[in-house]
Order: C-alpha cells, then structure tokens, then sequence
C-alpha cells in the first residue's frame, strides 16, 4: 500500500496528475477545493473513493482511494476538531484507522493548530488504543514551537502517542529528533532559506512493523506547485 499526504496548496484539479504520476493508493490531500469545484480532466485518473470536509470550498481536507480501499466517516466524527476526519479504510489488504488531518482552526484562535491536534486524540483515544491506525497531514506545527506550560503543545502529543505504541514514522525510521528534522516539508513563502518540518505520518507498531519506504519530496522538485512536499509512504500491505 502507498500512502502519501500533501498540502497542495490549492487548486488540486490542475495539480492530481503531478501527485498521481506516484501511484498512490491512498491519497491526503489538505487545502484541496471542494467536490463541485474539483473538475480533472478527461485524462485524469478517477478516484474509486472520496471524502472531503471543510468550511471553505476552495480549501479543506480531501482523501482520496485510488485502489481497493473504501472509506466511511466514523461515528465518533467530532466536527469541533478541524480539520482532523476519523475515517474506517476497507476493502484492501488491511482494515485500519486513518485520522486524515490538517489542524486548521480559525475559530479557535488560541489553539489553531497542534492543539487540535491535542484535543483530538483525547477525544479519539478509545480508537487509538484499538491499533491498526494511522494519522497523517499538515499538523501545522514542530517542537521548535512548543510553548512552556501549555497543554498540548507538538511534544505533548508526540508524547502522548509514544506512550500508546504510536510513531512519527519519518523520525523513528530515519531516526531523526524532533525539531532537528534535516527533510523539511514546507518552505515559507516557498523561500528555500525558510524551511521547516510540519508535515507527519504517524502509525500503531502493528502497521509501522510493515514500512517498506518513506520519501520526502524536494524543494526542487515541488515548490513551483506548493509551499509545502509530499510524504510517500511505502508499506508491505
């Protein structure tokens, strides 16, 4: 199974084939335009399966199956966490839980971003202490942003994973630390000197047990398309 996430940066119906040309199998897509704005061409290959959710119908979270894989919201779906959709996948080599997330909240102006993060998993912890789950996106966030003596900050969460046999794929395979990350995944106002990893791909050890590969994608390679690259992930699935 390939799994990959990006934050396209908009107008995903121009950018599908440059992703697609990576053969996903499962796709994360965060600032993806709604379904009725979402018009590929004809030469576009069609998704088999589709979910999308969001407040702005130019930019909100779209999961994509390009495979066997079937998805169905979960009725634990709590729509207070933006964006950060609990979703079965079945139909493939494996039923798992897929948390597709971009942590973007507005409304909620002094815990926009990995604190969503931090109240989703309390909130899912029942699904997450079941296994067989994955959550990956734009979480928006790296503990170089840690606040002190704020409940769920980056490293919080990180923690509060760990602690339930959850792992940061990219830091555990590659053995990276976090905030010292050398594979940046977003480069502000797409300046190369402005690099930072905000992108993440976490798994029970039940599935990270099956990786094959994880790629990062380049600046050279993505920037004239997004702000931010691509995590490939390569499982034996």
């Amino acid at each position: 199974m390939k799994l990959i996430t990006w934050n396209c940066q908009g107008g995903f119906r121009k950018k599908a084939d440059i992703i697609l040309a990576h053969r996903p199998d499962i796709l994360v897509i965060q600032e993806c335009e709604h379904p009725d704005k979402l018009i590929f061409s004809s030469a576009t290959q069609q998704p088999n399966d589709f979910l999308w959710f969001g407040d702005n119908q130019y930019k909100g979270l779209g999961v994509f199956s390009y495979s066997d894989y079937k998805f169905q919201l979960l009725d634990q779906y709590n729509p207070d966490l933006k964006i950060i959709l609990p979703v079965s996948v079945f139909g493939g080599q494996l039923d798992f839980t897929l948390f597709a997330i971009w942590a973007n909240n507005p409304q909620d102006s002094n815990m926009r971003y990995i604190e969503q993060v931090w109240k989703a998993i309390k909130h899912y912890e029942q699904l997450l202490n079941s296994g067989q789950t994955i959550l990956t996106g734009d979480f928006n966030s790296n503990k170089i942003w840690d606040r002190k003596h704020r409940e769920g900050n980056h490293s919080a969460v990180v923690d509060w994973l760990v602690d339930r046999n959850i792992y940061s794929i990219y830091h555990k395979h590659l053995v990276q630390e976090q905030g010292k990350e050398i594979h940046p995944t977003f480069f502000l106002q797409r300046n190369k000197n402005k690099p930072y990893h905000i992108d993440y791909c976490f798994a029970s050890a039940d599935i990270y047990d099956k990786l094959l590969n994880i790629e990062i994608g380049t600046y050279e390679n993505w920037i004239s398309y997004s702000d931010h690259t691509p995590l490939i992930l390569t499982f034996d699935l």
